[in-house]
């Protein structure tokens, strides 16, 4: 399939792994490369940018096809250390950064020097026209459906991805309950040119994650998703735990007198303890309302082949089929 995406990012299936913290290692980019798709490696998972460097160095190792790194800028008051994390990037000879949080602008004209194609991650209609007009190639919409941040608007995809069409000049991928051949189809239909996907890929065979992990979102219906940190206006859509249901208590609890201090306990440290020590409980960790769409954990290629296939289907079979009359339900 040959979409703006894959033409621009020169992989072979307009399919990509978005960056995820802890989950983004060299295993999993490389994985979903070989498979290809276009894999990311989460850059501030890595301490250092020079373990972030070692990273790029592995995945390189491990895949001659294109891959990504995902860099989230942070509204932190000891923010890291960006100019050597792109610097890393860019001496690694990666082609493609995911960019997500604030505003990228700072780092783009970098980027783009280096022949860096540049895609950012909004939630929104007027964040990806911002994007666009910037400078950014592409972006990743996300709707509410989607694992998180998922904003402040709580417009899901239905509606999210026919307005960015309506609106972008710059091709833009789906993001946001995104799992199979139906989705891609969906989004394609829409005006997406392709789908970015995050707790699919957790549960998969090549995931460098806890089995408990992989269990829960197998396990995990559409219903066990819960959006924590509404009242900080920093909504992170997680799915459900003892960790994540007392935090919720103490929202409750506390009203508009809470404060980011009062749930440190659920919220920092914990992707360690959960994505390689499998402690479930522990407190929140992002998840999709996708989760309900999960029932195996195949290989990142037995996962995309099968997605491609079914999209093939439904496309020249299902579609088709309603065109000349001969589908029935």
């Amino acid at each position: 399939m040959k979409t703006a995406i894959t033409e621009m990012f020169g992989i072979e299936h307009p399919i990509i792994q978005g960056g995820m913290h802890y989950v983004g290692f060299a295993e999993m980019a490389a994985a979903v490369s070989n498979a290809g798709g276009l894999g990311i490696i989460t850059g501030l998972t890595q301490k250092t940018p020079q373990d972030l460097a070692n990273e790029i160095a592995k995945c390189k190792d491990m895949t001659d096809k294109p891959f990504g790194v995902n860099i989230t800028f942070l509204p932190t008051l000891n923010p890291p250390d960006y100019p050597a994390i792109v610097k890393a990037v860019i001496d690694g000879g990666v082609k493609v950064v995911e960019t997500a949080g604030r505003n990228p602008q700072q780092v783009l004209p970098h980027l783009k020097d280096a022949g860096i194609k540049v895609i950012h991650k909004c939630t929104s209609v007027r964040h990806s026209l911002k994007a666009q007009d910037i400078g950014c190639d592409a972006v990743s919409v996300d709707g509410f459906e989607c694992g998180g941040h998922p904003g402040e608007d709580d417009v899901p995809n239905m509606i999210l991805l026919p307005r960015a069409a309506d609106e972008l000049d710059i091709p833009f991928v789906s993001s946001g309950g995104q799992a199979d051949g139906r989705s891609l189809v969906a989004s394609l239909a829409m005006g997406a040119q392709g789908m970015n996907m995050g707790t699919r890929f957790i549960a998969t065979k090549e995931a460098p994650v806890h089995e408990n992990v992989k269990q829960a979102i197998v396990a995990a219906s559409e219903l066990d998703t819960r959006l924590v940190m509404r009242p900080l206006r920093n909504t992170e859509r997680v799915l459900t735990n003892a960790g994540v249901e007392r935090l919720l208590e103490k929202e409750k609890m506390l009203g508009d007198k809470l404060k980011f201090e009062d749930i440190i306990d659920e919220v920092a440290g914990i992707y360690p303890k959960i994505m390689m020590e499998g402690e479930m409980d522990a407190g929140a960790w992002s998840c999709g309302m996708v989760a309900g769409l999960i029932y195996d954990i195949p290989t990142c290629k037995e996962l995309i082949d099968r997605i491609m296939a079914e999209a093939d289907q439904i496309i020249n079979e299902r579609l088709a089929g309603f065109m000349k009359g001969t589908v029935s339900a």
